[in-house]
């Protein structure tokens, strides 16, 4: 349905469009896209940090051009958002990580569906989370291939039963369940460079996107024990810039910077495989981070961490690497962001968005490519909440190139309207608020911040994105608490949500709910679209079928508890499947 909505109407288009800077005889190139996970500015021994060994990502920065002021959101699925579409996320749904707030609309085109209509081969391997049901698996988004772990990470509530570790996970391959062997980014890299070997003509566009440094800090020995026999105290680190708020947890460190330089020595393999098959000078290798770091720890001298819309939080490496087409070691001081990548690589792959598509960002090839010519002064925004709907002023900033616009309040409780404004020039690090100075430029930023909440908040609502039932795409399904919603929803024993759903097609359907047990007897309840079902669930059970009922077509809110003792609590996971296919 959704392929030939977008695709028809624009595949032969982009099938034949060269840029002028390629030439009409030359070959498209190769992409990869590698995101890391919470993995901070001062997270690379390139950016001065002492301790933390990353030899290949420091060579590749070397190699690349790099932006000295790169952008995304303070946390992780609203960036992936922005570097799928090159759109805000908050036209995407992708409003924040968890509790149904991360599902992007399948209406959305990514930068996946876009090269594949020009004739790429696309996988991705690692984290998605932006959905893990149809529509809106990567399977459905424009990767033909795809390995990826559901949720936001491994370890939480989306895991499937027994799947929740970095070790031997549980992952979806393809849209079908595996169990696959070793440490979760060996695992990814693996299946990268297994796709990028494939014996096949086209270019290859792989997204690289690893869970690691997200927490759970689970790492193995031989990465953390060289960094747990270091002092990591604060003294070790530079100290110029804001000192960090407390003492940074040694333990929890030294597991960080054995994830980081896993992941290291994995993109050196990565690099090697490039160089050795002849690809690496018709490859775009483009690398970041998808937030600032979440566990105090050196940052550069920034100003706090993941969360928040101050530079540590949404301030973070960005290196792009084309040889002969990028000069190396080129820094760009001009402000880029997230929504500037997609736009970014469609030109230097000669690809053209569909007409539909209207992208926020700009192509940065200008910039890449160390051209002399004018580039034009932009504010760039950036915001983050709990909750369905965002609202205005909540804990957003305004970047131009000259000054910074922030409301740095929590991402939760009321509103302050109260703003301060820095001057990213003389006082990059953010620390003098001079809003009492430039009343001028706080009103002009305030009013085209307002201006632009308006207008994202007016391309579709914040309706939420809704999981298809019973489609020959996806059955069986699994519901998680990822992806319910509810003033109740949460990950906790007591939590109680709701799943917004479409059933694809009337038929007979079978429901499982899953759940922990409990010492008490209780009773399963099962609600959508009229049909309710109940049935006895023993003490000490952890999951019951329920009778099959037939239910209609159409959207619906899906609810499964358990009642014990007076007491509601909703399920775990909700198996759905289609019986009569």
């Amino acid at each position: 349905m959704r392929r030939s909505r977008i695709l028809a109407g624009w595949i032969c288009l982009l099938c034949a469009s060269v840029s002028p800077a390629l030439g009409a005889e030359s070959k498209r190139p190769n992409v990869i896209v590698i995101l890391t996970d919470d993995q901070g500015y001062g997270d690379l021994g390139l950016h001065g940090n002492p301790v933390v060994r990353t030899p290949n990502l420091d060579q590749l920065g070397r190699e690349s051009v790099r932006f000295h002021h790169f952008y995304v959101s303070p946390v992780c699925a609203p960036t992936r958002a922005s570097v799928m579409t090159g759109r805000y996320n908050f036209r995407t749904g992708a409003v924040d990580t968890y509790l149904g707030r991360a599902m992007m609309y399948p209406d959305e085109t990514t930068l996946a569906e876009m090269l594949a209509g020009a004739g790429y081969r696309t996988g991705i391997f690692g984290k998605w989370h932006l959905g893990d049901n149809y529509p809106l698996r990567p399977i459905d988004q424009g990767f033909q291939e795809a390995l990826v772990l559901r949720g936001g990470g491994l370890g939480q509530p989306s895991d499937v039963p027994g799947g929740g570790t970095y070790f031997d996970p549980i992952l979806q391959h393809n849209g079908r369940q595996e169990r696959v062997r070793g440490y979760c980014s060996d695992i990814f890299t693996d299946a990268a460079l297994d796709y990028i070997d494939r014996s096949d003509p086209r270019p290859f566009f792989v997204y690289l996107a690893f869970n690691c440094p997200h927490g759970p800090l689970e790492v193995a020995e031989k990465d953390y024990l060289p960094y747990s026999r270091m002092d990591l105290s604060n003294s070790r680190f530079p100290q110029a810039g804001h000192p960090l708020p407390a003492e940074a947890p040694m333990a929890d460190t030294a597991r960080t910077y054995g994830m980081i330089t896993n992941i290291d020595d994995n993109l050196g393999r990565l690099f090697a495989r490039l160089k050795d098959r002849n690809l690496a000078d018709n490859t775009i290798v483009v690398y970041l981070t998808d937030n600032g770091p979440a566990q105090v720890r050196y940052n550069s001298g920034m100003l706090d961490r993941k969360g928040t819309v101050h530079e540590g939080g949404i301030r973070v490496p960005c290196f792009v690497r084309w040889p002969g087409h990028f000069p190396a070691g080129h820094i760009v001081d001009r402000i880029a962001a997230h929504i500037d990548l997609a736009p970014t690589i469609l030109s230097a792959c000669g690809v053209e968005a569909p007409k539909d598509v209207a992208f926020d960002g700009r192509n940065l090839l200008p910039l890449l490519r160390g051209e002399p010519a004018p580039w034009k002064d932009r504010t760039l925004y950036f915001q983050w909440h709990r909750g369905d709907t965002p609202e205005l002023y909540r804990a957003f900033a305004a970047r131009s190139q000259h000054f910074k616009l922030v409301r740095p309040e929590s991402a939760r409780g009321p509103v302050d309207q109260t703003l301060e404004l820095y001057d990213m020039v003389s006082d990059p690090l953010e620390f003098k608020n001079v809003v009492k100075q430039h009343p001028d430029v706080v009103a002009r930023m305030k009013a085209e911040y307002e201006a632009w909440f308006r207008d994202v908040s007016s391309t579709r609502g914040y309706a939420p994105p809704r999981i298809v039932l019973g489609s020959t795409h996806e059955n069986p399904s699994t519901l998680s608490r990822q992806d319910w919603r509810g003033p109740k929803a949460g990950w906790g024993a007591k939590s109680l949500g709701y799943w917004e759903v479409s059933v694809d097609r009337p038929g007979t359907y079978e429901v499982t709910l899953l759940f922990a047990p409990a010492p008490m007897p209780g009773v399963a309840q099962f609600t959508l679209n009229g049909v309710s079902l109940q049935a006895p669930v023993a003490a000490g059970a952890s999951e019951i079928k329920l009778p099959s009922s037939t239910w209609p077509a159409g959207p619906g809110r899906l609810e499964g508890s358990i009642e014990r003792n007076g007491t509601v609590a909703g399920v775990q996971y909700v198996e759905v499947n289609r019986t009569d296919d």
